[in-house]
């Protein structure tokens, strides 16, 4: 099924998506990768808030290229979610909601998304460009020092992504794959 949805990724929201569904997200993500999410949950060991509200926020792993004259950021692609994972979990306990990236996830990573009702959406890996359409405003709200994995605010329109693993912990690599290998009897 096809949605389109306007960002926070509410509880309401989140519970509504299945695996295997396309969506179009629009309105205001975050970007991070390994070194900035390890920042983040360090920050929060210390008592410390974030940089930025993590109430029903979806955070994007991306480490974008710079952008060149004229755009507001350069190519988008999702990195590996799995590098995420140790992070996952703290995240969403903070109230994130929504991850955006491309792999598998680890049976930890799975449990936090059903207590949590979080959603993993995937992205299409070597389509950065193509993302990168989608995302209107850029903002680089901190650890400027980590270049392309600082945390940015972004502003996308109709991002194109599909659920992978749902708020029940449906996932859609091993519905996929149990699907096909039924065919093969």
């Amino acid at each position: 099924m096809e949605k389109h949805i306007q960002l926070p990724l509410t509880e309401e929201v989140a519970r509504s998506l299945q695996a295997g569904d396309s969506v179009y997200l629009t309105g205001t993500i975050y970007t991070s990768r390994d070194a900035g999410h390890k920042r983040m949950c360090e920050a929060l060991a210390r008592g410390e808030q974030l940089p930025f509200d993590p109430a029903d926020a979806t955070i994007y792993y991306v480490g974008p290229t710079p952008a060149k004259p004229g755009q507001v950021i350069g190519s988008a692609g999702p990195t590996t979610s799995g590098r995420m994972d140790a992070y996952a979990p703290t995240m969403m306990s903070v109230g994130a909601r929504g991850m955006i990236g491309k792999g598998a996830r680890l049976p930890e990573v799975v449990e936090a998304m059903k207590k949590y009702h979080g959603v993993y959406f995937g992205a299409i890996g070597g389509a950065g460009a193509l993302l990168a359409k989608c995302i209107k405003k850029c903002e680089l709200i901190a650890y400027e020092d980590l270049g392309a994995e600082a945390l940015r605010k972004l502003y996308v329109e109709d991002m194109p992504l599909v659920v992978i693993i749902d708020s029940e912990g449906r996932n859609l690599y091993e519905e996929g794959k149990a699907a096909y290998l039924k065919t093969q009897k």
